[in-house]
């Protein structure tokens, strides 16, 4: 009986905050015996055309990006809960030259780099051993950068043991260190996405342990909105929040999708450790029919 096919749509290169190059992402999902990988860089394509090139055959590539968002909590605004907090939205299949999504993801990829910029400059008044030329040389050229590259400094340097420990004792949201960007309002994003042509899926909305999370009441009214999906398996959800939103998603029409959010060596998850359904993603790609094709090798 032929094996279900290997899917995963969430994967990150050094076009953002990964490790592993575009290529090199591509062969590590082969080797890994994935059939059907998603490149989604953080507000970036710049890893598209790499990636497609180094396709093997019989493998497919589906084009995304994961787009750095605000959205409503759903909770009342009070000093100690803000009635805001930073998600992440992934675009699929959509065209990278629509002129919203192009600007965009440009204003997000210089508010980044001002972003880090000023977090190393805190870090250089605290005595830390950071510099930006060192942190920008983990760049390569046209990379959207993120704190995972100041991470890499900070354990290089001793600092800190792993990229994990970096962000747990020094570059959470919220500490000494950190500068926030503005990002896009995820309603907005969502409608981005859907005028490029791509289907928008909502990233690890209960990433508990991240920090703060939205209520399921945001994933609602996103749906009213046209919002196409919501990640449901992500090392980050707890088995009580996955089954929370798998219920939620069946009673409002968004589908369901798994991800292992692959970073290289900057996080310990294995590409393919969660995955999506082929019938996912096949409504995925249905729901996409306006914007550019899955690549096959």
């Amino acid at each position: 009986m032929a094996r279900s096919p290997l899917i995963d749509l969430h994967a990150h290169s050094t076009a953002s905050d990964g490790t592993d190059a575009p290529a090199e992402l591509v062969a590590a999902a082969a080797a890994a015996g994935v059939d059907v990988l998603a490149i989604t860089d953080h507000d970036t394509t710049g890893g598209w055309a790499e990636a497609v090139a180094a396709l093997p055959s019989g493998m497919r590539l589906v084009r995304g990006a994961e787009f750095s968002c605000v959205s409503p909590t759903g909770r009342p605004d009070t000093p100690e809960d803000p009635a805001e907090v930073a998600v992440h939205l992934l675009g699929y299949l959509f065209d990278p030259e629509h002129p919203a999504i192009a600007e965009e993801q440009e204003r997000l990829r210089e508010a980044r780099h001002h972003r880090l910029v000023g977090m190393i400059g805190k870090m250089v008044e605290a005595g830390y051993p950071v510099d930006v030329e060192t942190v920008f040389a983990y760049l390569p050229d046209g990379a959207s950068a993120g704190r995972p590259h100041l991470a890499r400094v900070l354990v290089a340097a001793g600092v800190v043991e792993s990229v994990d420990e970096a962000f747990a004792k020094l570059l959470y949201t919220g500490s000494p260190f950190y500068v926030p960007k503005q990002d896009t309002p995820v309603e907005t994003a969502v409608e981005m996405i859907r005028a490029a042509g791509g289907a928008a899926v909502f990233a690890h909305p209960l990433a508990r342990r991240r920090g703060r999370v939205i209520e399921p009441s945001v994933l609602v009214d996103l749906a009213g909105k046209g919002l196409a999906g919501v990640e449901v398996d992500h090392p980050d959800h707890s088995p009580d929040d996955r089954a929370l939103l798998r219920d939620l998603a069946g009673h409002h029409g968004l589908l369901t999708t798994g991800s292992s959010d692959y970073h290289g060596t900057n996080k310990t998850t294995p590409i393919a450790a969660e995955t999506t359904a082929a019938d996912a993603l096949d409504a995925l790609v249905e729901r996409a029919a306006g914007g550019i094709e899955v690549v096959a090798g």
